[in-house]
């Protein structure tokens, strides 16, 4: 489970052919009257393609991902130009101001955050100025996040956009990248409270629009946020039975009936967050458990009957290169 550098240039061009694609859109935007009737590209200066605000924002995360891991690809001066005209300072403060909208409290809460946290943790990680450009939008998801968790007394577990797991795998990282301690701590103990007495997970799953495993996702936070002495004493309770394969259904890939419809399509995104829960948690493994070889085999089945529906429809076009890219290299 490695980029080649082929299957890097392959994701780009996907990336490429939908971050600046305004329709079909599918808009998360609440009207206060009718002046609030307006374009994709007039509500959002840089996240106004690839269907949605979530998955332009993840779109640009795969792109500056594979400009830093695979710098020598075609592909890489269409991505730095692509990324020098977005990330600028007015278009920027366009993205905020959107937020700012009394409309706009719920917006893209809580994966749309997430991935923009995620999306500034990379750009952090170029020489160019456009993390910079995007730091007031991370700030002001950062602090959503802030004003958010607290009052969150109980976890949303679905496997879709809402999975509050999820979301604290990928803040986990914006918290790592920055060194800020006290988020990394409110994320922490959040994580305790909503998870911390979890134990014989059922995994009734999936559902049939799910792109995460809510136990998987689950344990991978629980993995990022404990120390790896905390995990050893969690994740056996949690999931006791991994040793026997079981539960059954976490090792077998979702069928997927229709990659046109855009939630049967999820499932194709399932197979690829799977494969990559997997593959970290094999990670935190020692080498005699027995339910190690098991986890490195599901995450190689799930990835192999995934990777060939990365592009095709765009239903699944226009994100799946991103959880692609995710179950190859993210850990």
């Amino acid at each position: 489970m490695s980029l080649a550098r082929s299957t890097a240039s392959r994701f780009a061009k996907i990336a490429l052919g939908h971050l600046t694609r305004e329709y079909p859109n599918k808009l998360d935007h609440v009207m206060a009257g009718p002046d609030d009737v307006r374009s994709p590209r007039e509500l959002h200066p840089i996240f106004f393609g690839s269907f949605d605000w979530h998955s332009c924002v993840h779109g640009y995360w795969l792109l500056a991902t594979l400009l830093r891991l695979r710098p020598e690809m075609a592909e890489a001066e269409t991505i730095i130009a692509l990324f020098d005209d977005a990330f600028t300072n007015e278009k920027v403060a366009g993205e905020v101001a959107y937020l700012a909208r009394p409309e706009s409290r719920g917006f893209e809460r809580p994966y749309g955050w997430a991935w923009s946290l995620m999306l500034q943790a990379e750009l952090l990680r170029h020489d160019h100025p456009w993390a910079k450009a995007h730091a007031p939008l991370a700030a002001a998801f950062k602090a959503r996040f802030e004003s958010f968790l607290p009052i969150a007394d109980y976890p949303v577990r679905t496997g879709t956009h809402y999975n509050t797991a999820f979301a604290l795998v990928l803040a986990y990282e914006y918290a790592e990248m920055t060194g800020d301690q006290a988020f990394f701590d409110l994320l922490q103990s959040r994580a305790l409270v909503w998870y911390g007495q979890d134990a014989a997970c059922p995994a009734w799953e999936p559902s049939g629009d799910d792109f995460l495993s809510p136990a998987l996702i689950e344990a991978e936070a629980m993995r990022r946020l404990l120390s790896h002495e905390r995990f050893q004493i969690w994740f056996p309770r949690f999931l006791p039975d991994l040793g026997q394969k079981q539960p059954a259904t976490l090792f077998a890939p979702a069928r997927v009936s229709d990659r046109s419809d855009g939630k049967i399509a999820h499932l194709d995104g399932l197979n690829l967050s799977r494969a990559w829960c997997w593959r970290t948690l094999a990670s935190a493994m020692s080498e005699a458990d027995p339910a190690k070889p098991h986890a490195i085999n599901a995450a190689l089945n799930h990835l192999a009957t995934a990777i060939p529906h990365v592009s095709g429809d765009y239903m699944g076009e226009h994100w799946l290169a991103t959880f692609a890219l995710l179950a190859l290299e993210n850990g």
